[in-house]
């Protein structure tokens, strides 16, 4: 310590001639001897944050996670009951459009006025639109079709995300209606589609192609 300083402390230097264990504390008292063991103690102590939240490792979230799925997907029941369901609200719009169909040959022949059959199909098309938007919003928003809804059970990931509408568009229902398209095979993969859910899995083909689980919501 300089000898400026000496004057400039007094009472902390009587303090350290005394024999004291510890410096009287000053703000703008530079370190020095044993204080400065202390400053570095105190430092770290400050560096301790006793209120800190524990710090802990888990290594089987994701394990977790995957059991928790495996335990929630729903039933085979549910399933079939829910594709029964949303082919139930298709008919809303599938029968008017039959019904404007059959008055095609009458139509023809003159001997119905068109306007009927003309009504019919442009109201089963309303109602397949406003069908399909609100499937969409269901799907977007929970990942729900009406059926699902009304059972309550969900479309997700296989990790749990939510399934977007564009996947479930273009890989969960997409491929499999095209695929059904082509002759002969589309036959066949009609009837494996189905059938997959009766695996270990649970899962049909439009699943394994989306990587998607349905879920008990």
């Amino acid at each position: 310590m300089r000898f400026a300083e000496v004057h400039r402390y007094p009472a902390q230097i009587q303090a350290v001639v005394n024999g004291q264990n510890s410096l009287l504390y000053s703000p703008s008292l530079p370190d020095m001897g044993e204080g400065n063991g202390d400053s570095i103690k105190g430092k770290g102590a400050m560096e301790a944050n006793p209120y800190a939240a524990p710090a802990a490792v888990v290594d089987d979230v994701a394990a977790w996670d995957a059991y928790d799925l495996e335990n929630r997907k729903a039933g085979r029941g549910k399933r079939l009951g829910a594709a029964l369901l949303d082919g139930l609200v298709s008919l809303i719009w599938i029968l008017p459009i039959i019904w404007g169909a059959t008055m095609v040959v009458d139509v023809r022949h003159g001997l119905k006025p068109a306007a009927p059959m003309v009504g019919l199909i442009l109201l089963g098309l309303a109602l397949l639109i406003g069908v399909f938007v609100v499937n969409c919003i269901m799907i977007h928003r929970s990942g729900q079709t009406i059926g699902k809804r009304a059972l309550d059970i969900a479309i997700v990931r296989t990790d749990g995300n939510r399934v977007g509408l564009a996947r479930y568009i273009f890989l969960r229902v997409m491929p499999v209606v095209l695929i059904g398209l082509i002759p002969f095979v589309g036959k066949l993969i009609n009837l494996v589609d189905p059938l997959l859910i009766f695996g270990k899995e649970r899962r049909c083909l439009h699943d394994l192609i989306a990587d998607t689980i349905v879920v008990d919501a």
